[in-house]
């Protein structure tokens, strides 16, 4: 009984998050806030949306985009004047532009740098054993064969 409780008290959690008198009358509107304050980052919870956030800041930020949309901005707009007041970290999904560019291409760059070390560091690796079978002389090569055969 105590679990299922703790459960319906998480599961709650989201819904409570948007308060009553946030919400818009028309319900067109209230989706498009939705849909914009699900893409936001409260900046207090970090990896959480202010659409489900409790916080005081995510709170703001939700009654924010409603007074946007409200005023006539597209979801665009509204996002843009969000970024531009709090940077692009308020964003949850990071634009892959600009700057940004740099941090989106840098993990396969440098997969991509490590595959060819590692293939280099192999070739090379193999090409040396060869080598140094090459120069061994007739005495060490029957050495060589006498340990290997051990």
């Amino acid at each position: 009984m105590k679990r299922l409780i703790l459960v319906l008290c998480v599961l709650a959690g989201p819904l409570l998050a948007v308060q009553p008198d946030e919400m818009l009358d028309d319900p067109e509107l209230e989706a498009r806030a939705r849909e914009i304050s699900s893409g936001l980052r409260c900046l207090v919870c970090r990896n959480e949306s202010i659409d489900d956030s409790n916080a005081e800041l995510a709170g703001d930020l939700r009654v924010l985009v409603r007074e946007r949309l409200l005023a006539g901005d597209s979801n665009e707009e509204v996002v843009d004047y969000i970024v531009d007041r709090y940077g692009e970290y308020v964003l949850l999904k990071p634009r892959a532009g600009g700057s940004n560019l740099v941090l989106w291409l840098a993990g396969p760059a440098m997969l991509l740098l490590g595959a060819g070390i590692g293939f280099v560091f192999v070739r090379r690796r193999s090409t040396a054993t060869q080598e140094a079978e090459a120069t061994l002389t007739d005495e060490e090569q029957a050495r060589l064969r006498e340990i290997m055969e051990e």
